[in-house]
């Protein structure tokens, strides 16, 4: 049987960048989250145990105030600190980082990935620190991140390259081989977690040690 009447409002963009079970938690951050200034833009696609997900590559608007977030649940306020890493603003950015960095959701991993690839070294950095510091609970969050990574290639692909480009673009007078860049740590890092989880060589798109950047 059709239905009529008025058609259901699409949902929010940013609804679709976490599962579809946490709905609900998304529509109660963006609820106490400012106005967005701008549309979420360029989201890029990811799978997350087996479900598509639209990632927003940056996002405009004020932070929220302190109370408003202590008010949260546990599982809400990691949506928001997911959603504030992907800020317009890097020192925004870095500080929600801090927060999820040594979460083991696999709704976080691309949250956590996805910086490895930019170019604020200051991020870099501690998301390094999150995953292998004094604090770190990596060995909670190999397999986590070894399956994301498996079901992602194409991520994990974009993400070295990215990596590389900026390394050379920005940060090659501070680190003259690629080998010594907080980047390639974590790459290497995140490439032991996917060979863990699939049992096979995974292909290398970053150099090893030289200074030289792989074209692609």
């Amino acid at each position: 049987m059709r239905r009529t009447g008025p058609e259901a409002p699409s949902p929010h963009p940013l609804v679709r960048a976490f599962p579809r079970r946490l709905a609900g938690d998304v529509r109660a951050v963006l609820a106490v989250l400012p106005e967005l200034r701008y549309e979420p833009s360029w989201p890029f696609p990811v799978d997350v145990a087996g479900e598509p997900l639209a990632v927003p590559y940056r996002l405009h608007f004020d932070e929220p105030p302190a109370d408003a977030v202590r008010a949260l649940t546990a599982t809400r306020q990691t949506v928001l600190h997911c959603l504030c890493s992907r800020h317009s603003d890097g020192f925004v950015r870095q500080r929600h980082l801090e927060r999820i960095v040594r979460s083991d959701e696999p709704w976080v991993v691309p949250y956590v990935v996805r910086p490895v690839g930019e170019y604020v070294l200051n991020i870099l950095v501690a998301v390094e620190h999150g995953l292998t510091g004094p604090r770190s609970r990596w060995p909670e969050q190999r397999a986590v991140y070894g399956e994301f990574l498996a079901r992602n290639p194409e991520f994990l692909a974009l993400t070295e390259c990215r990596a590389v480009s900026y390394w050379s673009y920005h940060h090659r007078h501070k680190y003259p081989t690629f080998a010594t860049y907080p980047g390639h740590r974590l790459l290497e890092l995140l490439r032991a977690a996917v060979v863990d989880r699939t049992g096979r060589p995974w292909p290398r798109l970053t150099p090893p040690g030289g200074a030289t950047p792989v074209r692609r």
